[in-house]
């Protein structure tokens, strides 16, 4: 219970910091910690392969969705969290455990819920296509 009351205060805690930093874009803020998310699962399972290949490929993904996010809309950006929180909990059941830290998939899975729940229920605070580059 404590690793999921933390990833909610975390992901709270991040919605009121760029929240009151008004300047900053949030589509972009909001897809830049997408991408980066699905990296730390790199960084955990470098010691395997196998494991490597698989959380490279979900990285990427993610990285991807976070792109897409941003330049098509809110939309597409939450449903990446809520897909990013599905890969938390469905992780171990497929992949060594001992690779990540104890209950990095609850802290983190609440988390990406809580953001994603957040950029569904105040998407009229994000730009639709922001970037149109």
């Amino acid at each position: 219970m404590i690793p999921i009351t933390i990833g909610i205060s975390s992901g709270l805690l991040i919605i009121l910091v760029f929240s009151i930093l008004k300047q900053l874009n949030k589509m972009i803020i909001y897809g830049l910690i997408l991408s980066g998310i699905g990296f730390l699962y790199v960084g955990f399972v470098w010691t395997d392969l196998q494991t490597l290949v698989v959380n490279t490929i979900q990285a990427v993904l993610f990285l991807f969705l976070a792109y897409y996010g941003i330049r098509k809309g809110v939309h597409i950006l939450a449903l990446g969290y809520f897909l990013h929180g599905c890969w938390d909990v469905a992780y171990n059941f497929f992949s060594d455990p001992g690779l990540i830290p104890p209950s990095y998939d609850m802290f983190c899975s609440s988390l990406d819920f809580t953001v994603g729940a957040y950029i569904l229920v105040f998407n009229n605070q994000f730009k639709v296509n922001s970037i149109d580059q």
